[in-house]
């Protein structure tokens, strides 16, 4: 630990932000070819989509659909404009979409169940779609088991701020997650900015416009829980402070191999803390509610 200290010290801050920032994004192509597949997003991507596949149908069913057909048909007509929303919402009620009434009755698995769930096909694939992309960049960054941590602290605590700013409506959608970990990348390039033409500020200036505009768009959108994406938002900036990668030499040769200082095999004290933390965060937003 002292000798990456003291190498620290020897290393303009430039140098050691443009190392940490490339050995961060080719780290992944040292691993085994099995290893290099960001199998945590696929899962996730086509987990998603089975389930929304499955409500779909149902909510199809519910509505006079019985074959392949009018499944199809009805799932295309609401892909964009929901024609039944009691129908949409006792469904999406039923598999486990935030409802404040049913988890202050003790239903606590609905602060994780909604991220996996979505309203249409416009939904579901906007969602899946920015998910993938990033997913599949950030994983490769992180490894997987960062990268499930990120996604599913900040999911939860979405879901959390939405139960407790928006308790009347119902929520589902990844959005908060997926902002979650566009809260992580942001603290990756600040962290990184150094290593960036003109210091990083176009990166951040871009970075802030999306979120931005989206967070702009969630006012002017029906049915849009800001609240969990600000959750989401702010979650992860604090995941990606912990836990995006970092790398430092580890010794005082500048040819010698770099260590990631927020790897889990270092951090999972944090992770079990976060972990815990976001546990009693969700208590005492049930209590206050209750309250």
């Amino acid at each position: 630990m002292n000798n990456i200290s003291r190498a620290n010290n020897q290393l303009p801050r430039g140098l050691l932000a443009w190392q940490s920032y490339q050995t961060a994004l080719n780290r992944y192509r040292h691993r085994p070819a099995l290893a290099r597949i960001p199998w945590i997003t696929w899962i996730i991507t086509i987990g998603t989509c089975a389930i929304w596949w499955i409500t779909a149908s149902h909510v199809a069913r519910a509505s006079g659909a019985h074959t392949v057909h009018g499944i199809i048909a009805n799932i295309l007509a609401n892909a964009i404009d929901i024609q039944n929303n009691d129908i949409l919402a006792n469904v999406l009620t039923t598999y486990g979409a935030k409802v404040n009434s049913l988890i202050l009755a003790g239903q606590y698995w609905r602060f994780v169940t909604p991220i996996f769930l979505h309203a249409n096909l416009l939904h579901v694939s906007l969602n899946m779609l920015n998910f993938f992309i990033l997913g599949i960049f950030l994983e490769r960054l992180t490894g997987p088991w960062r990268f499930l941590l990120i996604y599913l602290v900040s999911g939860v605590v979405s879901i959390i701020a939405s139960f407790y700013f928006a308790p009347q409506e119902i929520s589902v959608g990844a959005s908060g997650a997926i902002f979650g970990l566009v809260g992580a990348y942001s603290i990756f390039v600040l962290v990184h900015r150094r290593a960036l033409r003109g210091g990083g500020i176009l990166a951040l200036i871009w970075l802030v416009f999306i979120i931005g505009v989206n967070l702009a768009l969630g006012l002017v959108i029906a049915n849009v829980d800001n609240y969990a994406h600000v959750g989401g938002l702010i979650s992860g900036c604090l995941l990606g402070w912990w836990f995006m990668p970092r790398y430092v030499p580890s010794s005082h040769d500048r040819r010698t191999s770099w260590v990631d200082r927020h790897r889990l095999a270092r951090s999972w004290p944090l992770a079990l803390l976060t972990i815990i933390g976001t546990i009693l965060l969700a208590t005492v937003a049930v209590h206050l509610r209750r309250g």
